[in-house]
């Protein structure tokens, strides 16, 4: 391998250690290199097991996700979690009409939310309901459905057609992936048109996501990122990230 080839590709991985994914055209510009060259030296440092490529891009870790049990899930992160669900707080008020989605997130904030009077409350997450349903001035109204089992939570067409009947002031919606170019995903695609139900459902979304979440993606697309209002997060977010998300003019709140 020459010496150009070499350094090229230590530029990448310096890249990818900065920021958690680099992009083909841009690095074709920044190296003064063509694009079949980049995707050449991404190909060579997949093979070394380095990164993964995606089309157009390439990350530090596997942007593609699988499924897991929202038990496994609350084991993960616990402190981003706990920090992101006090910051959100700030944004719910009593006699707020909000929704809750599903997620070891959302799961997180409902704890926190037990001691707010006079919500009404619109999830189709079991254990949310369980959680809030101590607190007799929240009133709950709990999605039915198809279980999902990994998430306990309602998903299908009767969950959907009940979230049509509601109208309410506030989403808080977690994802399984954050990628600036698609959008937001989660793994499973009755899920992913549940929520875009709940978004048709409310004046604004709040999305609750820890930085691990950013450069990945799950199964099914929930929307593009410019269709949210906020998104919630904690400091180990990447500046380049940070970037990419408030030039496409989506409030950053960080933990």
């Amino acid at each position: 391998m020459s010496n150009s080839i070499a350094k090229r590709h230590q530029i990448i991985l310096n890249k990818l250690q900065e920021q958690g994914f680099v992009n083909v055209s841009e690095l074709s510009d920044e190296l003064g290199v063509s694009l079949v060259t980049i995707r050449k030296d991404l190909k060579i440092l997949e093979a070394r097991n380095l990164l993964y490529r995606a089309h157009g891009s390439a990350s530090l870790v596997n942007p593609y996700i699988t499924d897991r049990n929202i038990h496994e899930k609350e084991k993960i992160g616990v402190q981003q979690k706990q920090q992101i669900a006090n910051k959100t707080l700030s944004f719910i008020e009593p006699n707020d009409s909000i929704i809750l989605a599903s997620g070891s997130t959302i799961l997180e904030l409902a704890r926190q939310l037990t001691g707010v009077p006079h919500l009404q409350v619109v999830t189709s997450s079991l254990n949310v309901s369980q959680i809030l349903n101590i607190n007799p001035s929240i009133e709950i109204h709990q999605l039915g459905g198809v279980i999902r089992k990994s998430s306990n939570s309602a998903v299908g067409p009767f969950a959907e057609r009940m979230m049509q009947s509601y109208s309410c002031n506030k989403l808080f919606i977690g994802a399984d992936g954050i990628d600036i170019d698609f959008g937001l995903t989660t793994t499973n695609a009755l899920e992913a048109s549940l929520n875009q139900l709940m978004m048709a459902s409310a004046r604004k979304v709040f999305v609750l996501a820890d930085s691990t979440k950013f450069g990945r993606r799950g199964f099914g697309k929930i929307c593009d990122i410019t269709d949210v209002d906020a998104i919630i997060t904690d400091v180990g977010i990447s500046k380049s990230v940070v970037k990419l998300i408030e030039s496409a003019g989506v409030e950053l709140v960080i933990a």
